[in-house]
Formats: structure tokens, C-alpha cells, sequence
């Protein structure tokens, strides 16, 4: 309230008087004549003289208006500098996400914010380890998973259901794969990162929940690696959807146990620290993701498969 006092008080001056400056301030005479008393009643000097037609300043009122002139002024410059700061940010960006996703669909995205933003200093990290947000200086992490409670702040960005896929080859070996129990007999193709065990949880068509111990023949901290020795014919796997719906759409690979979903859920989310007053940087990068999301062409294509 008293900033506000203080900008009425030097927009009378520069006017010259209350009806002026109440015209440039877009409010009454009298509320203005008010705000600029009752700034005088807190400082407990008298600022102005007054007369019907203009003002003057009083020897106080002359030293008071030579500091807070500039106090204002370095006021509405620092106003200046955030409104272009949020059309024009800069500062260092750091960013991870995982080697295969951000490979086929954050790459380009990344590349374009980087181009409309110059002034932002990227540093994209794709790496499938589990990073630590707040430790390691992240300011987005992109994250695939069922995620926990925690400090951070999470924006969804698409689904990202987990598919298990068996080589046409392999299928033709073993027969129809028409229950879950028999999965306990196949040889099984596993990721070995972020503690996964051999199990796979699923729901049943009937919304009904279980789990089967997958039996392990290969096991990979890679997805792509998984991916290869799937369509080779070395065993099934349970991969994202944004992984194996192109082999699923080539017929190398196709869908098992149809109804069934893999649990929990997972997705696909944009991940920073929960910070009071977020950076611009921070929120353009996160909104221009958000925005990008529906290129994820998976949605679409699941249901051309009937997945």
C-alpha cells in the first residue's frame, strides 16, 4: 500500500497536479488526493502545498520526491525486465530423460525449444539411470513409470501402457498363448533395472488382479536390447508401447493375451522441484512438452492394432 502511495505522490508531481495525475492513473481526484495524504500522515511530514488549480513541493516534500523518484523508476524497470524475461528466458536448463524415449521423441521437440529460445542454455541428458532430481541440479526430468509420492512436482504428459509382445516365430514354435499360466513355461525376455522383479502384474479382462513369475532367459538394462532379442525369437517381453509399436505395426512382433493390462499403470510424466516461484525456463520447457505430447502417435495406432 505505501509503494502505491509513494507512485501517486510522484505521478502528481510530474503532473503538476491532482486532476492530472488522477487522469494517468485512470482513478478519481479525490482518491488520489487521499492515498497522497495519508502518505504525509505516515511520514508525518506535509509533502505539498496545495491550491485549487496545481501543487508545489515543500522542502521536505522536494527531498523526498529526489530519492523515491528513482526508487519508482528502478521499480517499473525491474517490472520491465520479468514481463521480457518470460517472452525472452535465459539461464542454464537442465533436462534428462530416457535414452530411448527421448532418442525417437524428445529429441526434436528439445531441438525446437532450443531454437526458439537461444538464450536459454540447454543441457539434455538422455540416460536411463534413475537421476536425482534435486541432487544432481535437474530442473525437468521426463520420467516413464507409476510415480510416488514425493516433493516434486509432476506434470502427465501421455499414457504409457507396458505391452507383452512375442516374435510371430517363436508363437509358431511354441502354439497359441491362450492363459496366463502358460507365460510360467515360455522362456521370458526381462528388463533388470530400478529393482523390476520376474513377475508380471497384470488385471484380467473382468477387472480382476494377479501376477505370474515370468521364466527368465535374458535379462537387459536396455530396451532396444530387448527389443532386438524379442523379434530374434529368444523369448516374450513386456515393453512400453512407445518401444515395440513399430515392430508391431511391421508384424514383427505381435500382442499377447489380449484384455490383459499390465500393472500398475504407467505414464509418461514431466518432473521438477516444487519451487515457490517457478522459472520461466522451467515453465515454457514443461508447457512446450505438454504441447508436444500429442505427436506421441501411439494412441492412435494402439487402436489401429486393437491393443
Amino acid at each position: 500500500m505505501v509503494v502505491s502511495r509513494i507512485q501517486m505522490f510522484v505521478q502528481v508531481v510530474k503532473s503538476g497536479s491532482f486532476a492530472a495525475a488522477a487522469r494517468a492513473l485512470g482513478l478519481s481526484s479525490p482518491a488520489v488526493s487521499k492515498q497522497v495524504q495519508a502518505l504525509e500522515e505516515h511520514l508525518g511530514v506535509k509533502l505539498l502545498y496545495r491550491t485549487t488549480r496545481q501543487v508545489s513541493l515543500t522542502e521536505e516534500g522536494a527531498v523526498y520526491f529526489e530519492r523515491v523518484e528513482k526508487a519508482i523508476d528502478d521499480l517499473s524497470e525491474a517490472e520491465q525486465m520479468v514481463q521480457e524475461l518470460k517472452a525472452c528466458p535465459t539461464g542454464k536448463l537442465k533436462v534428462n530423460a530416457p535414452m530411448a524415449f527421448g532418442t525417437k521423441y524428445l529429441a526434436e521437440p528439445i531441438a525446437a525449444f532450443g531454437q526458439a529460445y537461444p538464450d536459454v542454455e540447454l543441457e539434455v541428458d538422455f540416460d536411463d539411470r534413475w537421476v536425482d532430481v534435486i541432487g544432481e541440479g535437474f530442473d525437468v526430468v521426463v520420467r516413464i513409470g507409476a510415480l510416488k509420492d514425493s516433493s516434486l512436482v509432476a506434470r502427465k504428459l501421455a499414457d504409457c501402457p507396458l505391452l507383452l509382445c512375442i516374435a510371430p516365430s517363436l508363437l509358431e514354435q511354441i502354439g497359441p498363448i491362450e492363459t496366463v499360466e502358460q507365460l510360467s513355461t515360455v522362456p521370458a525376455l526381462l528388463y533388470n533395472k530400478h529393482g523390476l522383479s520376474e513377475d508380471w502384474h497384470y488385471v484380467d479382462p473382468d477387472g480382476k488382479p494377479g501376477s505370474i513369475k515370468m521364466k527368465k532367459a535374458f535379462a537387459s538394462n536396455s530396451a532396444a536390447m530387448q527389443l532386438a532379442a524379442c523379434k530374434a525369437g529368444l523369448g516374450v517381453t513386456v515393453l512400453p508401447i512407445f518401444a515395440v509399436i513399430d515392430a508391431l505395426e511391421a508384424g514383427e512382433l505381435v500382442p499377447l493375451l489380449s484384455g490383459y493390462r499390465t500393472t500398475p499403470e504407467r505414464g509418461i510424466y514431466a518432473v521438477f522441484p516444487q519451487n515457490r516461484h517457478l522459472s520461466t525456463r522451467v515453465r515454457l520447457f514443461v508447457d512446450w512438452l505438454a504441447q508436444a505430447s500429442p505427436d506421441f502417435s501411439w494412441d492412435c495406432d494402439a487402436d489401429k492394432l486393437g491393443l
